[in-house]
This record gives C-alpha cells, sequence and structure tokens, in this order.
C-alpha cells in the first residue's frame, strides 16, 4: 500500500474519493475556431523538456484527430515515457465542446494506475485528479480520473461516467484493449465502433505490430506513430543490450497450449511441469554464473510459482542471495523487497508475470528468460524490463533458454529475423541484425548455387562441399526443417515448396504463395506475396488466375505477419491454422494413396504412420514441384560423385608416378 498511499496524500483523499483539491484556475484562452484550449497546445505542460521523439509522437496524434481521426495507437518501445506522453496529451488535445472536457486514463493494474495518477499530479496542479482504484471511488466528474478496469467494471461505477462529458480516453498497455472487459467500458463510452460523436481514444503499447492488427483494428482505427526499442537503442534513449541463448534441450513437445485450436502460449502448468526440473533449473543457475556473476541486478522469469519457488531455491543452493515477488507476495514485503533490490542489496530477483508490464526497475543490467514462450508480445515485455537507462549501466545482458528448436517458440534470435534454434553468445542488437544479414546472404547464395551447378572444368583449387542428401523425393517432401523457422512466427499451416518459398492453401485451390526476391537492393522489399486464385473448370486453359501480387516486405517476419492477416481475414480459419484437431488425426485413405505412389513396394504408409496434417503438407510440396526439385539436386549430387571418382583416380596416378627411395610395394 505504499505506493498507494503516496498517491493519496499528493491527491487529497476525502471521504473516499481520491480528488485534487482544484486551485484558481487560470485564464483559458479561446481559439479562433472558437474552440476551447486547455493551454498552449505547442508548449508541453509544467515547462517539462520532452524528448525530440516524445513531442514528434504527440504532434503525430494531433494531426490525424485533426484530420477527424478519433481511434488511435501508438506503439512505443518500453522506457521511452509513454505515460509522460499520454499525460502530456491531456492539455494538447482540444475539447470537442465547452462541457465535453474530461479525460479518462484506462489501465489493467494498480501500478499502472499509480504511475499514471503520480505523472499527471505532477503535471496538472490545478486540475481535479480522481482514482478509481479499489476502494477509492471518483465522483465521474474530475478533470482527469485515473481508473483500473477491474474497479471501473465493478457493480455500477461505470455508470457515473458520462460519455458526452470525456473529450479523450487513454489506455495504457493497449494491446490488451480487444478484451471483453475494455470491450464493455469502450462501449459505454461509445467507442466500441466509429462514430463522430465519440470522445477520442489513444492507446500506448511497447508491442503493437506492424501487421497483426487484424484484431485491435476493431478498436484502433491506425497506428500513428511508432518508435522501435531498437532504434531507440541507437539514439540512445534506451540501454544496449546483449544477447545470449543457451540450448536447454528442454522437451517442449507434449506441452499444452492455450486458445482456439492450440494457437496460443504456453499452458503454465503444463509448460511448468517440463522446465520446473533440477537438471533444467540447474542449467539456468550455472548459465548466469558463466555469463552473469558480475551483474549487480539480474531480474528472472518464471512460468509458475512452483518454478519460482524451485528456481529461488537452486540459487541458494549456489550461495546466491536470491529472493522472489509473485502476484501474492504481500504488499508490504513485496514493496520492501522491491526497494532493496533497486539498491542493489541483492543481486537476483525472481518473479512469474509480475514484471512484465509497468513496472521502472532502471538498475535491471540482466534478465533471464527461464520460460520459453510462443508470445512476441510477452518476450518484448520481458527484454523490455532491463532496457531503461540508469548510472553506471553500460547495458542489460539477456539470456534466453530458448529449449532448442520448437514449432511455434519465439525467441530472441527471432525478434531479428534469425531462427528460433540461433545460438548467440554476448551479441547486441545490432550483432543480431548483422547476423540476421548474413544469414539472409547465406541463403541467397545457396539459392544461387542450386540454380547454377558448378560446371565440371577444374581450377586446380581444392574445395570442400557441403550438402543435404535426399535418398529419394520421398525424404525430400517429408524434410519439415524448412516450415520449422515459419511456424515459429505464424500461427498457420506454411509449406516450404523450394528456397525461400512458401505456400499456404486457401479454399478451393486457391493459396497464398510468399518468396524472397533475388538480388534486391539494401532498400528494396526482400519478400513479395502474391495470392493464387483457382479457377473452375472450363473457364481457362489454365487451372489458376494470374497471381495478384498482394504485398512486399524488407524482412522476411513482416511478410508472413502480413500474410497471415490477409489469410484471416479471407480464408476459413479451420483450413489455415496449424495446430488444429484435424491435423493430429490419422491420414485418410485418399493421402495415403497419393503418398504411397513414391514410396517401394515394401515400405508402403499406413494410417498409423502418419497424420493427416503432416500428409497435406507432403502433397503440397508435391504439387509444387517436389519432385523436378529432387531431380535437380539428383543431378547436381551425380556431378559431384562423378567429379569426386574423377579426382581420385587422378591422385592415384599421381601417386604411382613419384619416385621415392625405399621398398617397392609387392
Amino acid at each position: 500500500m505504499r505506493g498507494l498511499a503516496v498517491i493519496a496524500t499528493r491527491l487529497k483523499v476525502v471521504s473516499r474519493v481520491a480528488r485534487l483539491v482544484p486551485r484558481p484556475c487560470p485564464r483559458r484562452r479561446i481559439s479562433n475556431s472558437g474552440r476551447l484550449l486547455a493551454r498552449d497546445e505547442k508548449q508541453p505542460a509544467q515547462g517539462l523538456t520532452l524528448r525530440s521523439y516524445q513531442e514528434e509522437c504527440i504532434q503525430s496524434v494531433l494531426l490525424s484527430l485533426e484530420k477527424g481521426k478519433n481511434r488511435l495507437g501508438v506503439s512505443l518501445a518500453t522506457g521511452s515515457g509513454k505515460t509522460v506522453i499520454f499525460t502530456q496529451l491531456i492539455g494538447r488535445v482540444q475539447p470537442r465542446s465547452e462541457t465535453a472536457t474530461q479525460t479518462l486514463i484506462l489501465a489493467h493494474r494498480r501500478e499502472l494506475v499509480e504511475q499514471a495518477a503520480r505523472q499527471c499530479a505532477n503535471t496538472y496542479p490545478d486540475k481535479t485528479i480522481e482514482l478509481e482504484l479499489g476502494k477509492l471511488l471518483a465522483s465521474g466528474t474530475a478533470d482527469i480520473t485515473v481508473a483500473s478496469l477491474q474497479s471501473i467494471l465493478s457493480k455500477d461505477r461505470l455508470l457515473k461516467f458520462d460519455p458526452a462529458r470525456f473529450k479523450l480516453v487513454l489506455v495504457d498497455e493497449a494491446h490488451h484493449i480487444v478484451a471483453p472487459g475494455y470491450l464493455k467500458v469502450l462501449d459505454h463510452l461509445g467507442l466500441r465502433t466509429k462514430r463522430p460523436d465519440s470522445p477520442h481514444l489513444v492507446g500506448v503499447s511497447a508491442t503493437f505490430s506492424r501487421f497483426d492488427g487484424l484484431r485491435l483494428g476493431a478498436v484502433i482505427d491506425e497506428i500513428v506513430y511508432h518508435k522501435d526499442y531498437v532504434d531507440m537503442i541507437g539514439e540512445k534513449w534506451l540501454s544496449d543490450v546483449v544477447f545470449t541463448t543457451v540450448d536447454s534441450r528442454v522437451d517442449l513437445s507434449k506441452v499444452k497450449r492455450k486458445g482456439k485450436g492450440g494457437s496460443g502460449d504456453f499452458d503454465a502448468d503444463s509448460l511448468s511441469r517440463a522446465v520446473n526440473t533440477v537438471e533444467l533449473n540447474d542449467i539456468v543457475v550455472r548459465a548466469w554464473l558463466a555469463k552473469a556473476a558480475g551483474r549487480k541486478s539480474t531480474l528472472v522469469f518464471c512460468v509458475d510459482l512452483s518454478h519460482v519457488a524451485a528456481l529461488t531455491q537452486r540459487y541458494r543452493h549456489y550461495g546466491i542471495d536470491a529472493r522472489f515477488v509473485t502476484g501474492d507476495t504481500p504488499t508490504r514485503d513485496r514493496a520492501e523487497r522491491l526497494d532493496a533490490f533497486k539498491n542493489g542489496e541483492f543481486p537476483v530477483l525472481i518473479n512469474c508475470g509480475v514484471f512484465t508490464e509497468g513496472t521502472d526497475i532502471p538498475n535491471i543490467d540482466c534478465i533471464i528468460l527461464a520460460r520459453p514462450t510462443r508470445s512476441r508480445n510477452l518476450l518484448i515485455q520481458m527484454i523490455g524490463r532491463g532496457m531503461r537507462l540508469h548510472a553506471g549501466k553500460e547495458n542489460c545482458h539477456v539470456i534466453d533458454m530458448v529449449a532448442g528448436l520448437e514449432t511455434g517458440i519465439v525467441t530472441t534470435p527471432t525478434l531479428f529475423g534469425l531462427d528460433p534454434d540461433e545460438l548467440v553468445d554476448e551479441v547486441s542488437a545490432d550483432g543480431l541484425y548483422e547476423l540476421g544479414d548474413r544469414r539472409e546472404a547465406e541463403k541467397a547464395r545457396e539459392a544461387q548455387a542450386r540454380q547454377r551447378p558448378a560446371g565440371p572444368e577444374s581450377t586446380g583449387r581444392s574445395y570442400s562441399v557441403t550438402f543435404t542428401e535426399y535418398d529419394s523425393v520421398f525424404d525430400l517432401i517429408a524434410d519439415t526443417s524448412g516450415e520449422q523457422h515459419i511456424r515459429s512466427i505464424s500461427q498457420h499451416a506454411w509449406v516450404q515448396v523450394g528456397p525461400d518459398k512458401f505456400t499456404l492453401n486457401g479454399p478451393s485451390g486457391t493459396y497464398l504463395k510468399l518468396e524472397g526476391v533475388a538480388d534486391a537492393g539494401p532498400s528494396d522489399p526482400k519478400f513479395r506475396a502474391w495470392e493464387v486464385r483457382a479457377l473452375p473448370p472450363g473457364v481457362s486453359k489454365s487451372p489458376y488466375a494470374a497471381p495478384r501480387e498482394i504485398l512486399s516486405a524488407v524482412t522476411f517476419a513482416d511478410a508472413v505477419h502480413g500474410c497471415d492477416k490477409y489469410a484471416s481475414e479471407n480464408y476459413p480459419f479451420y483450413l489455415i491454422a496449424a495446430r488444429l484437431p484435424w491435423r493430429r488425426a490419422p491420414a485418410t485413405e485418399d493421402q495415403l494413396i497419393f503418398l504411397n505412389k513414391l514410396r517401394p513396394a515394401d515400405d508402403k504408409l499406413g494410417p498409423e504412420d502418419i497424420t493427416k496434417g503432416r500428409a497435406a503438407d507432403m502433397i503440397t510440396k508435391i504439387k509444387h514441384g517436389a519432385r523436378g526439385r529432387f531431380a535437380s539436386i539428383e543431378a547436381v549430387k551425380k556431378k559431384q560423385q562423378k567429379s569426386a571418382i574423377l579426382d581420385k583416380l587422378h591422385r592415384a596416378r599421381k601417386v604411382n608416378e613419384q619416385v621415392s627411395v625405399g621398398p617397392l610395394p609387392a
């Protein structure tokens, strides 16, 4: 309760209403258009000096509002001062009328509510500010109301807020805005759908993504400003980060997943049983001892309460002063431990989900990700805890226990376009991007080599050749390594049909085609995607209409997310999702007949050998040219074998031609 007590003192809580007693208000001025202005729109409140990007962000919001757009998203990295920006907006956004002057700030956690209330109290000493939080009841008429979602939804507390009196609604951590509770509040305020008479809505989050706004688009019309954490590191607004990945080899194959068709993140109980073992916890501690023992303030993310307790005990087993905080930790104990951690009194703080959002602990110089995740947003939130600047802090070391390659897992390398099983050791963000560029270049070289195999002529030099051998076309189509990367960043059943070529099947033979762009310049799109629509029989000599380009993108992840958004809007979910129950069922008789044509007579597949989903993927590869691809590989392999035989004969002849002193062979 310490944080709340500080706010209550500052806000002068009276009769269970958290209110700042108003001082005489300064004279307000009327704009040329007759609209009431709270203060000079071009100046930050209370003389605060804003960072350049903060002012740029505010101007982007104001410009969009002037253009008539009133449901906006702002994407800013953790540590960028999101609370500063949206509290500044309160004084810069014009009232809709002489009576529509109030502001409502919504957040889903107590810490976020308290943080916003402190910022508002410091920024606007002449405005009435009230809290709707727990037992603290707002009147509904204050200039600024800061409310927790749970409290405002309790009983009939929402009804006292008159939508006609609000000019602005601000939502912190707005990636939650499509949750049912938020939708209920927005519906009451007239913001559930686009309406010209509704208040302005601005949602702020660190985990909006460029292409993943399908559901968010139901509430937010557009994201008007984006400042990526990598950009902010480069501009020295955030601490630099170095990454180390540790392959713990935990088996996630049997871990359950949440969401429709298993499309969500890992189920906590099931994941805990997989990762919370003495052996794996020991690996976590030993990785920290090897790579980060000199760090002063390490924050560890676990799966659940039992994992927290076990990992804390393991740290202490090695003589390390590790303490923990959970959602069940009493408020006083939690505040004391957090203060001690901020003061550097112990080196390791362990938690599960408490510090993913809205927590300001700038001294953190190491993050341990002891829990795998399939959520890109959660990964960014966890890493973001260590990105704030702090005196004497050179960088933050992120140690990711990546658990080996697992379809659907999201790791720190995937944020930079790398394969999820890419192992790195103390690499900076720039270094990861550079590594990603090298990997893409390597893929391009590999694709070029396959398309233009070397001729038989010899240059007199010796080369080592590395390639993957497929003994049959069936081995080629059964190889799923190409799908593992794309399905680590997508929930859909993409199939790799060639080097940098992927397809996603839609209804009635229609499909999406995603390909890398050969010879793309540094600033050119590296990937393009088309929709290939199947035509009814007899309409044309070709079974397909001309491909229609739907997007181009610089990065592979953006291209995949863009295609996913298009597919989600146009194709049935049951066809495109990668983790639906039907895909785990045995293959059908028709599928087996089709695939067994490629098998030897004594090695036919049965329904117990292959699932329906795997069979569908393999058939897709065949339909998109696996036979031809296998023939090309076979031709290259035969040339290599012939060259090796000739080289061996040449070396044997050279040996026979040499004369040396010594006994001759019998």
